[in-house]
């Protein structure tokens, strides 16, 4: 990485840990949690989709370890805290086509339009199909978990949350940094995404960036500090379409 790379990716650390850090923790999706009642007629986010058949097929790379995720939005569903939550399934495979990670997150639109991360049970694999550990699983009303927002109705530079919340296990933050952010991927062109920087108290040297495409949902995800993660959006599936 260049000097100047270095220097930025510094700069936007420190400023991403002294926002989010002043954030209160009703305001990032943290306190008590949403009112169930504000999900009753919920309002579908652009930025990310939540309809039942989407499937995103992913391509990326870790510590030189070449990767292929598949996501897709189920027709299943599971009641946390009172609100019905859509199942999202994750599977992320190794080169050799061995499953390396499982994950089905729980999210929820409210009338706003603020789609809500209410958990997810994950586990990793080795080869051979046993279970390495099942770390970063949480549930909302468990274990003190609370949950988060995923992405905000109406995304614009300086908006912070708290994307997921138990101490000591899922502390993920985000910051809206960008509108009108040109991404190039092999499924998407656009010069109108959203990007956000994205950060964890449990990994306060490690920054992300996530860029956002309306009608796609993320579609690029890359370290900027502290590690060589990339995954970038191959083929977006929409229900009734072939492929």
């Amino acid at each position: 990485m260049s000097t100047h790379r270095t220097g930025q990716a510094l700069l936007a650390t420190t400023l991403v840990a002294g926002l989010l850090a002043a954030v209160p923790a009703a305001a990032s999706g943290g306190g008590a949690g949403p009112d169930p009642a504000s999900f009753r007629d919920p309002h579908a986010n652009p930025w990310f989709p939540l309809r039942p058949g989407t499937g995103w097929r992913i391509r990326g790379t870790e510590d030189g370890h070449r990767y292929t995720q598949r996501t897709t939005v189920t027709h299943r569903h599971r009641m946390v805290g009172g609100i019905r939550a859509t199942v999202v399934l994750d599977v992320i495979r190794r080169a050799d086509g061995s499953v390396a990670e499982r994950t089905h997150d729980w999210y929820a639109a409210d009338h706003a339009g603020r789609v809500w991360y209410l958990g997810e049970r994950t586990a990793t694999y080795r080869r051979d199909g046993s279970v390495i550990d099942r770390e970063g699983s949480w549930e909302a009303g468990r274990d003190g978990a609370v949950p988060g927002i995923i992405m905000p109705a109406h995304p614009h530079p300086a908006a912070a949350y708290r994307q997921e919340y138990r101490r000591g296990d899922a502390e993920d933050q985000a910051w809206v940094v960008q509108r009108g952010a040109h991404v190039r991927t092999p499924g998407v062109t656009s010069r109108h995404a959203v990007r956000t920087f994205e950060w964890s108290r449990l990994e306060p040297h490690v920054l992300s960036t996530k860029l956002y495409v309306r009608g796609y949902g993320q579609v690029l995800e890359r370290d900027v500090a502290g590690g060589d993660e990339r995954f970038e959006l191959v083929r977006l599936h929409r229900p009734g379409t072939r492929g």
